[in-house]
């Protein structure tokens, strides 16, 4: 198993727009939300990556260019990470969309909440973590469990793949944050993911990085008594990237 870095596209023309963008053509990041994808270089370079995943919508796969033509890397498209299909809802005001009796179930009840001619909610996190379980899987599989990946996605999405990690039901999803461009890390092992991160919008990220494991302990031990951090200098140089 490997560690994931959750990455939300940065901001979009349709972030701030008062409309339910979903999986709606021509939403592009716009001038402020593309800087934020060119500052994920910098902010990136003390972590290897293995590989990155990316939602086939345009404004995901615009945030990960510069940092994938930095690092040689081409994204995988994953289409089981896409945003939500809101269905009749897509394009409709949000100002119209709070009247909805919908509305109340998708913000109190969201395991219950099914979009008219879209998916529910429910749906959506099982898709989404089963292919980061997959892709989690097959990236340890080939580069050893100390490798670090990178997945774009949408807000709630993340937030779905987040409240698995975190072993809380659904209908708690809405109390986590994913703002644009921020990323939450998640380490997978054969017993339970380790939260690292959420929502963290300028952190290092240096100490992501894993650490080889304690003598006598197993990647998916916990440790008791809490952790005591990791000096940046404790990453082996070949875990660093060239």
């Amino acid at each position: 198993m490997a560690t994931v870095v959750l990455l939300r596209h940065a901001r979009s023309t349709a972030n701030g727009s008062g409309v339910l963008a979903g999986r709606s053509a021509g939403v592009e990041l716009e001038p402020g939300g593309q800087q934020q994808a060119e500052t994920l270089v910098e902010r990136f370079a003390p972590v290897p990556l293995a590989g990155i995943v990316s939602s086939p919508l345009t404004r995901c796969r615009q945030t990960v260019a510069p940092l994938a033509g930095a690092r040689g890397l081409e994204p995988l498209i994953e289409a089981d990470l896409s945003e939500v299909d809101y269905g009749a809802w897509t394009g409709r005001e949000l100002k119209a969309l709070v009247k909805e009796p919908l509305w109340n179930v998708v913000q109190q009840h969201p395991s219950a909440a099914v979009f008219p001619d879209g998916e529910g909610l429910a749906a959506v996190q099982a898709r989404a973590v089963a292919a980061v379980r997959a892709h989690d899987a097959r990236i340890g599989a080939a580069h050893g469990d100390t490798a670090v990946w990178l997945l774009c996605s949408h807000g709630d999405v993340i937030k779905a793949i987040l409240a698995d990690a975190l072993g809380q039901h659904l209908d708690s999803f809405q109390r986590i944050v994913v703002d644009p461009a921020s990323v939450s890390v998640v380490r997978y092992t054969d017993t339970r993911p380790f939260v690292l991160r959420i929502n963290d919008n300028g952190g290092e990220l240096a100490s992501i990085v894993p650490a080889r494991p304690e003598p006598g302990t197993a990647p998916g031990d916990a440790t008791v008594g809490g952790s005591t951090g990791q000096p940046h200098n404790e990453h082996p140089d070949t875990n660093r990237p060239k």
